[in-house]
């Protein structure tokens, strides 16, 4: 299906130089429904996990439970807000896909075919601790969607397969997926503190669409295990990895701090404090904050106002790289600090970033660029819309431009 030709998902781009709010107007009326059509499987199940340079999908692709689980909570989220029945429609593509990775234990695979067929790949049937977050926060916001499919069983019968299957019963943490026998080992993954946050953003999304307190207490244990072993103190940002012991990693991987995870902490650290919980946690969030807003963008350039990939603990040095994913974040930070004029300015300047360096006169959108904007990774990725959307919706709930509809 790939082909050397450019078809553009949008014949109407703005101008490079259009405003923010003309481009995020762009991207809701014009572009996402047009790649919903682009993006869906004619031939198979849910959605392809990426289009092409040229926008197109790859040949023969095979489907991953995070690129359409992340699908059907952007979907759903959208159509919560907006009432719009192409996302809806768009969702209940998406959960019909969910079907073909759940295994026998209830906890999700990672890889199937395009057809949804098993295939002979040992690391395919692997369920990641890191995937099985977005299936809480997915099926929970379809659920508060779709009233006519209970989903509270389905919720809860995932939730107990992850704690029986992937946790640690020494420290609580995450496994890296449920193949592993011996966490400690020498040969085992790497602890990660991805699978804690976003399970704490999932449970703190199953609370806000379901009500129901114990999904805040759960939030709120996961938040505590992630913290615990990945938080460092004395700079106040949070470790990527540790060792399978627990002890930190030698060099820069021991030192690496993730911009887009400094900022996606602490917007959930404070929605966490939004939703009732903890409010001592909001001074956790200032500080991480802090070393983003400090040392965490580029400050002249093309790229400027971007935020870099990585950095290290002590600044010492940087990634002069800049993913598309960690700007969404930024934005969404800079939105709930929008009573401020300052951070209003910064997150309408970080869209215009956005759609000028990653969308405009491009098929369809690009993933990472260098700090003069050139391209090094093209593909864009259907599982990214999970951190644009978000984005863009919360700017749009700080009154910093257009709602989806």
């Amino acid at each position: 299906m790939t082909t050397s030709i450019s078809t553009p998902i949008s014949q109407n781009h703005p101008d490079s130089a259009a405003s923010p709010d003309t481009w995020v107007a762009w991207f809701w009326d014009d572009f996402f429904p047009n790649w919903i059509n682009r993006a869906k499987d004619p031939m198979g199940i849910g959605f392809f996990d990426l289009l092409d340079e040229n926008g197109h999908p790859p040949a023969q692709p095979s489907k991953t439970i995070l690129a359409q689980a992340r699908l059907l909570f952007t979907f759903s989220h959208l159509a919560l807000l907006s009432g719009n029945p192409k996302y809806q429609a768009a969702a209940r593509d998406a959960r019909d896909a969910l079907v073909h990775f759940r295994k026998p234990s209830g906890l999700y695979r990672c890889r199937v075919g395009r057809d949804g067929a098993l295939d002979d790949d040992p690391t395919s049937d692997l369920a990641s601790s890191y995937d099985q977050t977005f299936i809480i926060l997915s099926l929970s916001t379809w659920g508060k969607l779709d009233r006519s499919e209970d989903v509270s069983e389905e919720l809860e019968n995932h939730w107990n397969a992850v704690e029986a299957n992937l946790i640690d019963p020494v420290t609580s943490m995450f496994l890296e997926h449920d193949g592993i026998t011996d966490p400690v080992a020498n040969t085992a993954p790497q602890r990660a503190q991805n699978p804690h946050m976003h399970m704490f953003e999932a449970a703190l999304q199953a609370f806000e669409m379901t009500g129901d307190k114990k999904w805040l207490e759960r939030a709120q244990s996961k938040r505590a295990v992630g913290l615990k072993y990945f938080l460092d103190t004395d700079s106040g940002t949070i470790a990527e990895f540790i060792a399978p012991d627990l002890s930190i990693l030698p060099g820069r991987e021991g030192e690496r701090r993730e911009i887009g995870h400094q900022c996606e902490w602490a917007w959930l650290l404070l929605r966490e404090v939004e939703l009732g919980g903890d409010p001592a946690m909001a001074d956790v969030a200032n500080r991480m904050l802090d070393f983003a807003d400090n040392h965490g963008f580029a400050t002249d350039g093309i790229m400027k106002g971007a935020a870099f990939d990585a950095l290290s603990a002590n600044t010492e040095w940087r990634e002069d790289k800049f993913l598309l994913w960690p700007q969404t974040e930024a934005i969404k930070t800079y939105a709930v600090r929008a009573s401020d004029a300052d951070f209003t300015a910064k997150a309408k300047r970080l869209a215009q970033v956005i759609f000028k360096q990653y969308f405009a006169n491009r098929a369809a959108y690009v993933n990472q660029l260098d700090e003069d904007g050139n391209v090094l990774w093209a593909e864009g990725l259907s599982r990214l819309h999970y951190h644009l959307v978000l984005a863009l919706t919360e700017g749009a709930r700080a009154n910093l431009w257009s709602a989806p509809h």
